[in-house]
């Protein structure tokens, strides 16, 4: 009867935690949408949303962190069940990076407003944020639904989002060389799009936890990645 009545206080408690990490899901979707749309139409007030709602990010991740610390400290889980509190952390710490990310591309775009555009720049980056946005959709939908095919899908398709950045970073480069001008403006949108290209690869991590979560086993063999440019990236997003 303890034992039932533990599994079932366990269940209600993974519950919480996991309505928590949707909702976390649901805002990181959101801002990495806002912030390209922002870029894109050069609208500071909903660049200034994004920014805004990045506390709101940051205050679920601490919610959950409390939230999995109490399961384990109260629960004592088994260790299939200790797996899945673990993920779910994993998972939330993700999820507040990509929210960084989105945070420093709606910083940016603000800047970027006061600059004369370049033209195909907004449009090109918003279809790479669709696609990674996409990819973050996936991997929380596969998390709930423990499909580890659709993980592996949304691990693999991480590589297109390398060749869009690749793309986009050769075309910067050439309008840096054409005109000197747009130097600045280029760099501020160099920075986003490697920030969009971190975002996939969060997204990536959050596939692979759900893979851990579903086979016990991270998977083995390397993942291909696509960016193969040579310049030193930032990896800060504060």
């Amino acid at each position: 009867m303890t034992t039932a009545h533990t599994a079932k206080a366990f269940d209600h408690d993974l519950e919480v935690i996991q309505a928590m990490i949707m909702k976390m899901g649901g805002l990181v979707e959101t801002a990495i949408l806002d912030a390209s749309q922002a870029l894109d139409t050069r609208d500071e007030e909903l660049a200034e949303r994004v920014r805004a709602s990045d506390r709101l990010i940051d205050q679920l991740e601490e919610q959950i962190n409390v939230e999995a610390a109490r399961v384990i400290a109260l629960r004592s889980p088994a260790a299939s069940d200790l797996r899945t509190v673990l993920t779910v952390m994993k998972i939330s710490a993700n999820l507040e990076r990509v929210g960084d990310y989105a945070k420093n591309m709606a910083k940016r775009s603000t800047t970027l407003s006061q600059m004369s555009p370049i033209n195909g720049a907004g449009g090109a980056i918003r279809r790479m944020a669709k696609a990674v946005e996409l990819m973050l959709k996936d991997a929380l939908d596969a998390y709930i639904q423990r499909d580890a095919e659709l993980a592996a899908d949304v691990r693999l398709r991480d590589q297109d989002v390398d060749q869009m950045y690749n793309a986009l970073f050769r075309e910067f480069l050439t309008h840096m060389m054409e005109d000197p001008r747009n130097i600045t403006a280029c760099m501020h949108l160099h920075f986003i799009a490697k920030n969009i290209e971190r975002m996939g690869d969060h997204a990536t991590s959050i596939a692979e936890q759900v893979i851990y979560l579903v086979t016990g086993a991270l998977p083995d063999d390397n993942r291909p990645k696509g960016d193969d440019t040579s310049f030193v990236h930032p990896d800060g997003a504060k």
